[in-house]
């Protein structure tokens, strides 16, 4: 038995970025939202060092990243930019601790993966880190031992939380099929080695060895069988973007206890279905991979198609609120 399958999650969650500014707002919806499985919330709107690798690279130990007009790059000291990423993320996980008094039960925690850090953080000459293998090491070391800090942190501030953490990897297929352009723009790096990149986020995931690692992904093309040789105990993606093509890799991942973090509900404004149709097309797929319905509310948790921090504050309340809906009426009429 799998410890996907010992460990117990909830039937809804979000993704991570939320609309705004107000940290105790955000963690207000993302606790309330969701009472058996709420996340620490981010809030890009605040500016750099909120935003996903901003906030990421507050959390690296021993390597330091300031903002330049071309984006994150390495630095030799912490500066403004560290302190000001650093100092967001301890806001949220005091409006995180104030609203999970007492809880017990999954709590989700999110960063960006090695390989997208390493595709957006710049070394000193301009180009990615991607380019440069010994520096891809590094920083999945780095990143591997600011998690476990991190992950130490919740909780000791929310004791009865069992962490779960995302690693957000939207630029791993592009990392795989050298899709990531040069500091020029005129060519792109070279694609990832499949076994190195399964090896380094297998490096990065044993950060949590207590726990479950989800790897969310809204691009296309998600490598769901090397996520799962990683170690993955589960795979968020963007639902709409699922093909027969996937069909194969999807079933594996059910028949060997990976949990699917199915992105049903749109992640901006637009109407709503009513919670039973968001997601019908889950129900269909299983009865296309012909695997049994009693096994959705076990092997399924619905969450947006990405974040919500594109979305208005009313639409992203709301689209929680339906994801939660959508997974009761997974859990209830499965069939």
């Amino acid at each position: 038995m799998s410890e996907n399958t010992l460990f117990s999650f909830g039937g809804a969650t979000g993704i991570g970025s939320l609309p705004g500014e107000d940290a105790r707002e955000a963690a207000k919806t993302a606790t309330g939202s969701f009472e058996d499985f709420p996340f620490l919330a981010e809030l890009p709107a605040r500016g750099p060092g909120a935003d996903m690798i901003g906030r990421t690279a507050g959390m690296l130990v021993d390597l330091y990243a300031r903002l330049e007009p071309s984006g994150w790059r390495f630095g030799d000291r912490p500066g403004r930019d560290t302190r000001r990423a650093r100092s967001w993320l301890g806001q949220d996980l005091d409006a995180l601790e104030e609203f999970t008094q007492g809880y017990q039960g999954p709590l989700k925690v999110q960063a960006v993966g090695p390989w997208t850090l390493a595709a957006a953080l710049e070394l000193k000459n301009g180009e990615a880190a991607l380019s440069d293998p010994g520096a891809c090491r590094d920083l999945a070391g780095s990143l591997a031992e600011g998690l476990r800090l991190h992950l130490d942190e919740l909780r000791r501030r929310v004791p009865g939380a069992r962490p779960v953490l995302q690693l957000d990897e939207p630029s791993l297929t592009a990392v795989l099929r050298g899709r990531i352009k040069s500091a020029s723009g005129y060519r792109t790096h070279r694609a990832a080695d499949r076994g190195t990149v399964e090896a380094v986020l297998r490096d990065v995931i044993g950060a949590h060895p207590d726990g479950p690692v989800v790897v969310h992904s809204c691009a296309p093309e998600v490598p769901f069988a090397l996520l799962r040789g990683a170690g993955a105990a589960g795979i968020s993606f963007d639902f709409s973007l699922l093909t027969e093509r996937d069909d194969d890799a999807i079933g594996e991942a059910v028949e060997g206890g990976t949990r699917l973090f199915t992105g049903v509900v749109p992640g901006t404004d637009g109407p709503l279905s009513d919670p039973a149709g968001s997601v019908m097309g889950v129900r269909t797929l299983w009865r296309r991979l012909g695997l049994h319905p009693g096994l959705l509310a076990d092997a399924v948790t619905v969450t947006p198609a990405c974040g919500l921090a594109g979305a208005s504050p009313d639409y992203a309340r709301r689209a929680l609120a339906h994801c939660a809906r959508a997974a009761r009426s997974l859990a209830d009429n499965p069939e």
